[in-house]
């Protein structure tokens, strides 16, 4: 599951820290201790889910998750964990469009099972640690890729340019969304190095397969198409 890109924002570091050591096993953990630097991180959309605390300074997690919701492209499963245990709050968050909801205190498996229950929903991770859309399928623990019976031959950032792809099927996906997800807001390299991998990868699937599903889309990105 080391695919996958989580972001915790908790003001708490100490929390943060443990939520991060929680969490490690099923991907990259990005933190952020500020509400508003965690919103922008958000609205990166590169994440496959969001652990979201309510009560952060200057602004609160409530207005965080109203304005992500306010955008379509934003459909990363939310979980609200906070101190806030009302039955108002509850409903009040739900009706923002959180995920799930989880109060402090908590147990550490009860967190590690919620969050498996939303990535599971939404796609990011199927039973057993596969990914199965259209004729790919993904073993998540060995990093493997199937194209019907056959196993695509890819390299380190090749597989997580795929696996990025099937976790976001039918959906346009811009090359900064790439860069950010595969090599960092901070890396040095260029841009440009995902019309590279973008090519090697079509190479090999189109080894394997009369159809090719990753699309582009001009000046936009790419999507990748199922079959019906």
């Amino acid at each position: 599951m080391n695919d996958l890109k989580i972001l915790v924002i908790e003001d708490d570091e100490d929390l943060a820290q443990s939520l991060k050591l929680f969490l490690e096993d099923l991907g990259n953990i990005t933190i952020s201790n500020d509400g508003f630097e965690g919103q922008m991180l958000g609205e990166d959309g590169i994440y496959d889910l969001v652990v979201l605390d309510l009560m952060l300074p200057e602004i609160s997690g409530f207005e965080i998750l109203k304005k992500w919701r306010t955008s379509d492209k934003l459909d990363m499963p939310v979980l609200i964990l906070t101190a806030k245990d009302t039955l108002n709050d509850k409903v009040h968050g739900f009706q923002l469009g959180a995920d799930d909801y989880l109060t402090k205190p908590f147990h550490r498996e009860e967190l590690l099972l919620r969050v498996k229950a939303l990535l599971r929903r939404s796609g990011r991770i199927g039973d057993e640690n596969q990914l199965s859309v259209g004729n790919f399928t993904a073993n998540l623990k060995n990093r493997t890729v199937m194209l019907g019976d056959t196993e695509l031959d890819l390299n380190g950032k090749e597989y997580d340019l795929l696996i990025y792809f099937l976790q976001n099927p039918e959906t346009i996906i811009t090359k900064e969304q790439i860069f950010d997800r595969l090599w960092g807001f901070d890396s040095d390299t260029a841009l440009s190095v995902i019309e590279v991998y973008m090519s090697n990868l079509r190479k090999k699937i189109k080894q394997v397969s009369d159809i090719q599903p990753i699309k582009t889309i001009r000046n936009v990105g790419y999507i990748l198409e199922t079959e019906a």
